[in-house]
């Protein structure tokens, strides 16, 4: 070869060279989604957690992965669905769903980032030592259930002032079932009304439940927060119709599939959220240095067929209250 082609063949693959060195794309981040719930009724989160994503720049598909890992409403298949996303070497891991989902993959990472949804306090729960500044590799939103519960009470007070005893149903698989029915105690006292605290983990203890609150006199029923609820949320208010018990739930799916009244967290904002949270930890920033983003958005919707079903006028100052009265 010639000395002049020589150069000018060195001289065409120099040139090429940053051509290729920009087609070179780092690797796509995965993200482990872990949820206590199933993905039949969930859609609505995932669009929502996928909208926070891609309010920093995050598209599922494009430049972003999206491992799912979903429950089934069975807690006891969370620790398992965790140590696989450990295994894969996510990015980030949102704990979704509130209750057990948060606690499980704190135990099973320490290095991984997590951004959690909470539904109670989440330094009263052991998750973080502060919500300014929460430290280690978790982050996350949180609403405090426990004034939730206080308030789904006192509405639940305005709509049936006869019910002198009222129920509280909690989940045994939610953190919060310990103090949450300290306070709702002290709201039923105030109120003047008898608080009955009842539990359950598993479809027959839900029956269980019902019949023990009917026997007890129970006029009302409070419902508790938590995806084990949630994904039954079809049987609670189907034995809440077959007892005539007027009920406030803790979210809008609860009112929407036919419940009387549910007040609650706006659940797909949190989600949304959550999405943000972990695309800002995606561009670099620190879970320990991201405060707890405190959830300010709740929502009271009221189902008018179901409580002419029930003999119930609604109050107007309630309707006025409502963010959305389902005709």
């Amino acid at each position: 070869m010639k000395r002049r082609e020589f150069i000018t063949l060195l001289g065409g693959a120099a040139a090429a060279w940053p051509r290729a060195a920009r087609t070179q794309q780092p690797p796509m981040p995965v993200v482990g989604f872990l949820n206590g719930q199933s993905p039949d009724n969930s859609a609505h989160f995932v669009e929502a957690f996928r909208q926070g994503l891609k309010q920093t720049g995050y598209v599922e598909g494009r430049n972003v992965a999206i491992e799912y890992r979903w429950a089934e409403g069975q807690v006891g298949r969370l620790p398992e669905l965790a140590a696989d996303l450990v295994r894969r070497q996510v990015a980030v891991i949102a704990a979704t769903g509130g209750g057990p989902p948060p606690f499980v993959a704190k135990a099973a990472t320490t290095t991984i980032p997590i951004v959690f949804n909470s539904a109670g306090d989440p330094v009263r729960l052991g998750l973080v030592t502060s919500l300014n500044r929460p430290g280690g590799n978790l982050t996350g939103i949180s609403w405090f259930s426990a004034e939730i519960a206080t308030k789904r009470l006192a509405l639940l007070n305005e709509l049936v002032p006869t019910a002198r005893v009222v129920t509280l149903l909690v989940s045994r698989d939610d953190p919060e079932a310990g103090w949450q029915p300290a306070d709702a105690q002290e709201a039923a006292r105030v109120l003047g009304r008898r608080l009955i605290v009842l539990s359950a983990s598993t479809t027959s203890e839900i029956e269980a439940a019902f019949a023990g609150l009917v026997q007890q006199g129970a006029g009302a029923l409070v419902l508790s927060s938590g995806a084990f609820f949630l994904n039954r949320r079809d049987q609670i208010i189907a034995l809440a119709a077959r007892h005539a018990l007027p009920a406030i739930y803790p979210t809008r799916e609860f009112a929407v599939a036919g419940g009387l009244m549910s007040y609650g967290n706006d659940v797909p904002d949190s989600y949304r959220r959550n999405g943000v949270y972990v695309g800002r930890i995606l561009k670099g920033d620190r879970p320990g240095d991201l405060p707890i983003d405190q959830s300010t958005k709740f929502e009271l919707v009221i189902n008018l067929k179901t409580a002419k079903a029930l003999g119930l006028q609604i109050p107007d100052k309630l309707l006025a209250l409502a963010d959305e009265v389902i005709e």
